[in-house]
């Protein structure tokens, strides 16, 4: 069914190699769009895309807000911002601090969730 091929990952700020490790796996031919998240500051520059990118077949990038969701794609949450998914595009949502982060999986995963399951 559309809009229920995403793949979501997150990690706290020691979680690049984790990152690096998963999407340098990835099959050219992903039939699903992935999305990072790394709860991070919001300040200072952000090569979070370009690092991942290096070691994946898929291209990875900073989406723009309400940009089409694409199989074989990383979408890699920006800096103070939030990265959130409905079904076929993705917000960036400069709301309210989540554990202390606006970049945080904790706004992520629900929007996945509920995109999912049609909620």
């Amino acid at each position: 069914m559309a809009g229920r091929d995403i793949v979501v990952i997150g990690a706290s700020a020691g979680g690049l190699a984790a990152f690096r490790m998963i999407v340098q796996a990835l099959p050219t031919d992903l039939p699903a769009a992935l999305f990072v998240v790394q709860h991070m500051a919001a300040s200072g520059p952000n090569l979070l895309p370009e690092l991942v990118g290096a070691v994946s077949p898929l291209p990875a990038h900073h989406p723009l807000d309400g940009e089409p969701i694409r199989p074989g794609t990383i979408y890699v949450a920006p800096p103070d911002h939030h990265l959130v998914i409905r079904p076929g595009h993705v917000h960036l949502v400069r709301g309210a601090k989540e554990n202390g982060f606006r970049l945080a999986i904790d706004a992520t995963f629900p929007s996945a969730a509920l995109t999912l399951t049609g909620g």
